[in-house]
C-alpha cells in the first residue's frame, strides 16, 4: 500500500471539501482571465491541432472569431488561424470552464470566482439564453450575435455592477440548499437560479432608479433561464477542482473534459497530462424530431460538477431529470450509489437527501476506477448536427483513459491500494 498516495489523495480530497467559492464579480475576458489577448479565442476540451476540430466546435470557434471582428468570413477565420494571426487556446490552461464548444473572446463577459480558502480563480462565460441556437451548441448567425451584444452591453455590466456594490456572493450556501430543493448542480440548475436571483434583487434596485430598463433586462434574463447558474456552478467547481491539482502522489482526478474527438482526464499527482479516451455513446433523451443519429459532441467542461461530487454523482437529488434526460428514479439512485465505490470519500456539505443526507461521492481515484470497473457518470446537454441543442442524458465515460492515467501513476508512485476516508463505505 502506498501510504503516499493514501495521504496525497486525502489531502486532494480535503482541499475539494474545504473549498469556498465566491462570486466577486463581472469583468470582460480581456480583462481578467490570464493570457487573453484581442485575438484568443478559447474553447472546451484537451488540446487539439486547429485541422482537428470538426463539425459544431469548429463552427463555433469560427463563430467566435467572426463575433470579434477577427476576420470577415469563415475562409478568413481559417486564414488568420493558419498564419497565427488568431490564436486558439483551451479553456482548461486560462483558468476558464467551457460550456460544449466553451467559446470565449475578449469582450465575452466572464463571472470572476475565487476559491477563498486557497486563492485559485476560475471564470465562466454568460448562459446566453433558453433559445436551442447558441453559439456554445455551435449556431453563429445574427440572432447570436445580437444576444452575445446584449449580454456584452446589457447584461454582463448590470451583473457586475451589482456583485461589487453588495461584496463577494458566497455560492457554496446557494448550492448546497440547491441540492436540497431538486437540484444536482449540472443538467439541473432551477433552485440555484432562483436562489441565487434572490441573493441579487436587493443589488440590482440600488440601480433600477438609474438603468431601469436594463435592470428589467437583466430579470428578465433571470427569470426565462433557468440555466442561468449553471455557468456559476461551473465556475466554483473549476476553482474547487484546481485546488487539488497537482499534489505529489494522488490519483484523485482534477478535470474531465470532451472536445469534438475525445473525453480527457487529468489526476492531481501527474501535472499537466491529459489522458484521453474516444466518446462512447450516450444514453439521451431527445427533443422531439431528433434521433440518435443527429447526435454530435462539440466538447463540453460541465463535467467539472462531476469533478467535485455534483451532477452525476448527485443526480439522486434531482430525480425530476428522468423527464428532461430520460432513466427512472430507480436507476438514477442506483448509478449515483455506484459512484460511492470509485471515489475517496463523501463530501461533509453536500449531501444528497433521499440517501438519508449521506455526502456526496466525492474524489474520483483513476485507481478505484480501474479496480471495480466502474466509470463516472455525466449529466449532459446533447447537442446536433449542424449546431443547436437536441436533448439531454447521461454519458459513461471511457474507462480507457482512467486505465492510462492508472498506469502512469503506479509507473510513477509505485503499486496503490486505494483507501476510503471514515464514512465511506
Amino acid at each position: 500500500m502506498s501510504n503516499v498516495t493514501n495521504q496525497a489523495n486525502a489531502a486532494a480530497f480535503e482541499r475539494i471539501c474545504a473549498a469556498e467559492p465566491l462570486l466577486l464579480d463581472v469583468r470582460p475576458a480581456i480583462e481578467v482571465v490570464p493570457g487573453m489577448t484581442p485575438a484568443t479565442v478559447l474553447t472546451s476540451g484537451a488540446p487539439r491541432t486547429w485541422d482537428e476540430y470538426v463539425g459544431g466546435q469548429r463552427d463555433a470557434i469560427v463563430g467566435g472569431a467572426l463575433y470579434e471582428g477577427l476576420a470577415v468570413d469563415p475562409e478568413g477565420v481559417d486564414r488568420e488561424v493558419r498564419a497565427g494571426t488568431i490564436s486558439i487556446g483551451v479553456c482548461q490552461d486560462h483558468a476558464c470552464v467551457g460550456s460544449l464548444a466553451g467559446i470565449y473572446t475578449a469582450s465575452m463577459p466572464v463571472f470572476v470566482v475565487e476559491n477563498a480558502t486557497t486563492g485559485e480563480h476560475a471564470f465562466c462565460n454568460l448562459f446566453e439564453g433558453p433559445d436551442p441556437q447558441r453559439l456554445n451548441y455551435g449556431i453563429y448567425n445574427q440572432t447570436v450575435a445580437d444576444t452575445l451584444d446584449h449580454l456584452r452591453d446589457v447584461i454582463g455590466p448590470i451583473l457586475g455592477e451589482a456583485i461589487r456594490a453588495g461584496g463577494p456572493i458566497e455560492l457554496k450556501p446557494i448550492m448546497r440548499r440547491a441540492l436540497n430543493m431538486g437540484d444536482e448542480l449540472h443538467s439541473r440548475n432551477t433552485a440555484g437560479t432562483v436562489l441565487f436571483s434572490r441573493e441579487l434583487f436587493p443589488r440590482l434596485l440600488e440601480i433600477y432608479e438609474r438603468r431601469p430598463r436594463d435592470v428589467r433586462d437583466v430579470l428578465e434574463h433571470l427569470s426565462s433561464s433557468d440555466y442561468f447558474f449553471l455557468r456559476l456552478s461551473m465556475a466554483a467547481s473549476k476553482a474547487t477542482a484546481d485546488a487539488a491539482r497537482e499534489i505529489e502522489g494522488s490519483s484523485v482526478v482534477t478535470a474531465m473534459v470532451l472536445s469534438c474527438g475525445d473525453f480527457a482526464i487529468r489526476v492531481g499527482g501527474l501535472g499537466g497530462d491529459w489522458f484521453r479516451a474516444a466518446i462512447p455513446r450516450v444514453d439521451a433523451k431527445l427533443f422531439d424530431g431528433h434521433t440518435d443519429d443527429d447526435v454530435e459532441f462539440m466538447g463540453g467542461e460541465s463535467c467539472l460538477a462531476e469533478t467535485v461530487g455534483l451532477g452525476g454523482f448527485a443526480q439522486a437529488a434531482a430525480l425530476t431529470l428522468q423527464d428532461y434526460q430520460g432513466g427512472s428514479p430507480e436507476r438514477m439512485a442506483a448509478m449515483n450509489r455506484e459512484m460511492y465505490d470509485i471515489t475517496v470519500g463523501e463530501h461533509p456539505y453536500f449531501r444528497i437527501p433521499l440517501f438519508g443526507f449521506r455526502g456526496c461521492p466525492t474524489g474520483i481515484d483513476v485507481h478505484r476506477v480501474v479496480e471495480t470497473g466502474i466509470t463516472p457518470v455525466l449529466d449532459i446537454g446533447v447537442a446536433g448536427r449542424g449546431g443547436g441543442q437536441i436533448g439531454a442524458g447521461v454519458l459513461r465515460t471511457p474507462l480507457a483513459c482512467f486505465a492510462a492515467a492508472a498506469e502512469a501513476h503506479t509507473a510513477r508512485y509505485g503499486h496503490h491500494e486505494s483507501l476510503q476516508l471514515k464514512g465511506s463505505r
